[in-house]
């Protein structure tokens, strides 16, 4: 083998391991996939070669110039980091589900998803630049409503003692549409907003049960619509994506502030259970509450809320240092 065909295996070898990072960031709700691809310096190559899924594209696939289309849209690359991402991925929604549905771990994972979430609220909102009174005002109102949807949505009772709610395939495509426009943005939690949508702790239990032999052809149908949902969303949508953070930047950051404010009601880590009768918990209810007689376990939660948060707002550092360098 020449060397030229090993310094290739090594480079798409790294980039499958930056994949692997990328696909377990964008499973834990507070850290954004986009926000590691800045740190591992493949941001940019990842947007440009996403953007590169255009009608040229389309054409030269037509025409069945494979090569050429697949140096169009840096096909190697891509490759090579989607087999990273998608290996991260199955890992750690087996981990996070794992995490949930543990009753002695939950509040310990909830906290940090809280204090990831709280980091990256602040980390999001540095980039609301208002210039006059006008500007804050609008952005507050834009803060409030992006709050007001996010707390609403969380707040939708989706487990029940009579009625055990499960999502419909179209409201998973939904789902995907929605948590791939934040998986690649930086500072941008996809899963905080799967959690939202109450669709997380589903989706993170399918992979479990595939691996276990259970749900086997249900689960690939929802883990197929839902990448369906992501594709269709990647390739049709991230230019108005695009187009909303150059055009209209101040209401898109300060709506999506608002979104990781709201989000921090579901993932309140002193909760109740309603309903102890229900073994599954995507199907229990919670209620969150404030402990009456503080415990090791509460004081362990919040010290594990403020590492979290700290771990989140030291790689905004890292990031940040990576846009200098790179600048």
């Amino acid at each position: 083998m020449s060397s030229e065909s090993n310094s290739s295996l090594r480079n798409d070898a790294a980039l499958a391991a930056k994949g692997l990072c990328m696909g377990c960031a964008d499973v834990v709700p507070g850290v954004s996939g986009g926000t590691v691809a800045l740190i591992l310096g493949i941001y940019e190559r990842l947007i440009r070669a996403i953007s590169h899924i255009d009608r040229r594209f389309a054409g030269l696939v037509w025409k069945r110039q494979w090569r050429d289309a697949a140096q169009h849209i840096d096909f190697r690359f891509l490759l090579a980091l989607t087999t990273g991402i998608l290996s991260g991925f199955v890992v750690m929604t087996v981990v996070m589900n794992r995490l949930l549905t543990d009753p002695n771990l939950r509040m310990l994972t909830l906290a940090a998803f809280f204090g990831m979430i709280l980091a990256s609220t602040f980390i999001v909102g540095k980039w609301i630049a208002a210039k006059s009174k006008r500007e804050l005002g609008m952005a507050v109102a834009f803060v409030a409503m992006g709050a007001a949807v996010a707390v609403a949505i969380s707040l939708i009772p989706q487990g029940d003692a009579q009625v055990k709610w499960e999502p419909s395939l179209g409201y998973v495509f939904i789902c995907g549409s929605i948590g791939i426009c934040a998986m690649i943005l930086p500072g941008i939690s996809g899963a905080m907003l799967l959690l939202i949508l109450g669709v997380y702790v589903h989706l993170t239990e399918i992979p479990r049960n595939i691996l276990h032999g259970e749900q086997v052809m249900a689960g690939a149908v929802t883990m197929g619509v839902f990448a369906t949902g992501c594709l269709v969303t990647l390739i049709f949508f991230s230019k108005i994506l695009r187009w909303l953070l150059e055009v209209h930047r101040q209401p898109t950051m300060a709506t999506l502030t608002g979104v990781m404010i709201g989000a921090l009601v579901k993932v309140w880590p002193y909760q109740r259970d309603l309903s102890p009768h229900i073994e599954k918990v995507k199907y229990k209810r919670f209620a969150a509450e404030w402990p009456a007689n503080w415990e090791a376990v509460h004081f362990t939660a919040l010290l594990v809320v403020v590492s979290a948060a700290v771990l989140i707002l030291l790689i905004d550092r890292w990031s940040s240092q990576g846009r200098n360098k790179n600048a």
